[in-house]
């Protein structure tokens, strides 16, 4: 497969179509049940058919593992499970080899409880304890310095063992003590290892909590519901999104911008609304940010249309382009989020369809590939510290490892016998990747088939298409025109008339009609 090429002067990544390798449940190259770097290499050619541009790969640093390797021991190396740097190095070069840019994750706000620095400061290293948010508590110190809450559950504090009255601040789990960046030897360390993963061939990096590394100062109490800002629902408040974050941004933007190759960076970055989002994307800032407002946008055709018009409407003032995702390795699987089984499926094709069609790069989830549902993990298999901590039923369901080939567990995930770290369902026999691969109608031929279109659109004249026109075309009908090429998508309950134009790409097989949860490229005839 042949790397997209942009036009002179245009990034590789403005346009790219990335895919996220959960490492942990990608493929295992030793049998053990995890996935790990050799897994990936050996998969790679997957990738290429499949017609990505890029794979992110989750984090593969030394870890306890507390939350599947986010809790980061060291950051510039490679955990045993997964391989070594020698298997970094080696799949850096086969994906490069076949037209494939490789972006690592990279985990900012927190470190593990295990890393040198931490284990240092428990030490009564007053340096070490510096780089983390060490605190007096409340009145006689029995009580957390302040009301923050936890992502993962519980308190946002935890009291130093030995200790009485001191308290480290960890937004996530207690495992992860979040980093103090107005410690100057905080950031020049993140650009050491920025440099050292540049300089193995590393094409970008995706930031892990983009928008939590700076808190407010002096720490204040949140006003209202400290739950509604650990979960999410207020991205904002004095742990999220403070100002002095994008001054991070800009001192990583002049590290990217000194390697060649457009080095990128994507961030995770929540914020309280789409022009706060922008402000990460800044000329001078990261390169792109996660569209969360599109993932999270109902199945119609007012909310999709609501959130691409606000995405465009401000970042245009930015100059940035725009990214689109329905998937990662934190949120419900699309097919059961809009409603499962083949509804939720034909739903999932068609806003993957408007998501290949808009404008910008698109981010592909391991398994969408495969229309891969939500899987209902028993109790006593639930891994993910949400889950373990009491946040509701956790993320385990998005991260079962894929199948490959075969009738049983592990479904060629790897050599081994048996159920993988996390438990595969029977239903994977008829999912897996050598299940699909010789069935045109599949969920896995309908991929190959979108990307190879887009690919051929972005080379026509969609890259320099940079923006839509919507259409009026009934309320429960999304329509927009980018270029020559009008999409369609019936999120009515009947089927609808499609004018006499070609049909470039359909989500479903059409003919004179458009059925419900379906999407349709078209143009003019020739």
């Amino acid at each position: 497969m042949s790397e997209q090429v942009p036009g002179p002067g245009v990034p590789w990544w403005r346009d790219a179509v990335c895919y996220e390798v959960y490492v942990r449940s990608f493929a295992d190259a030793d049998g053990d049940g995890f996935g790990d770097l050799p897994g990936i290499t050996d998969r790679l050619e997957h990738l290429a058919d499949l017609g990505v541009d890029a794979l992110w790969i989750t984090p593969f640093y030394p870890s306890p593992q507390h939350d599947h390797g986010y809790d980061v021991a060291d950051y510039r190396d490679v955990e045993p499970t997964y391989g070594d740097l020698a298997a970094f190095d080696a799949l850096a070069a086969k994906a490069h080899g076949l037209g494939l840019k490789v972006i690592v994750d990279v985990v900012p706000n927190h470190t593990s409880w295990d890393h040198e620095w931490f284990r240092a400061a428990l030490a009564g290293d007053e340096q070490a304890r510096a780089r983390y948010l060490f605190r007096p508590g409340r009145g006689d110190g029995s009580e957390p310095p302040n009301n923050w809450l936890s992502v993962f559950g519980g308190g946002a504090w935890e009291p130093v063992p030995g200790e009485p009255g001191t308290w480290y601040l960890h937004l996530f789990d207690r495992s992860q003590p979040d980093l103090d960046w107005t410690n100057p030897e905080v950031g020049d360390d993140l650009e050491h290892t920025l440099r050292f993963w540049l300089d193995r061939g590393a094409d970008g990096f995706r930031v892990d909590v983009a928008h939590g590394l700076v808190k407010a100062e002096g720490l204040p109490d949140v006003e209202g519901d400290p739950m509604a800002y650990a979960g999410g629902t207020v991205p904002g408040g004095p742990m999220w999104d403070q100002d002095g974050v994008h001054e991070v941004y800009r001192r990583w933007r002049r590290v990217l911008d000194s390697y060649p190759g457009d080095r990128m960076a994507v961030g995770e970055a929540w914020a309280p609304t789409p022009e706060r989002t922008a402000r990460y994307v800044r000329p001078d800032e990261l390169q792109q940010s996660f569209n969360f407002h599109f993932l999270t946008a109902d199945f119609t055709a007012t909310d999709f249309r609501e959130v691409v018009e606000l995405t465009l409407s401000t970042l245009e003032p930015v100059g940035a382009d725009a990214t689109w995702v329905l998937a990662n390795h934190d949120v419900v699987r699309p097919p059961t989020r809009y409603g499962g089984g083949e509804r939720g499926l034909a739903r999932t094709r068609a806003a993957t369809m408007v998501m290949l069609a808009l404008p910008g790069s698109a981010y592909l989830y391991q398994g969408e590939e495969l229309g891969l549902e939500q899987v209902e993990v028993a109790e006593e298999d639930k891994q993910d510290p949400e889950y373990l901590n009491g946040r509701g039923p956790g993320r385990d369901g998005c991260r079962v490892p894929i199948p490959w080939d075969g009738d049983s567990a592990p479904y060629a995930f790897g050599p081994g016998a048996g159920q993988p770290w996390l438990p595969q369902p029977e239903e994977y026999a008829d999912l897996s990747v050598a299940a699909q691969r010789s069935d045109p109608d599949s969920t896995l031929a309908f991929y190959r088939s979108a990307l190879r279109t887009r690919r051929g659109l972005l080379a026509e004249g969609w890259a320099q298409d940079r923006g839509i026109e919507f259409l009026d075309v009934g309320p429960d009908v999304l329509g927009f025109v980018r270029g020559e090429v009008s999409v369609l998508v019936n999120m009515s309950e009947d089927p609808i008339a499609l004018p006499a134009m070609e049909v470039v790409l359909a989500s479903e097989p059409v003919a004179d009609e458009l059925p419900p949860d379906a999407a349709v490229w078209l143009r003019p005839h020739a």
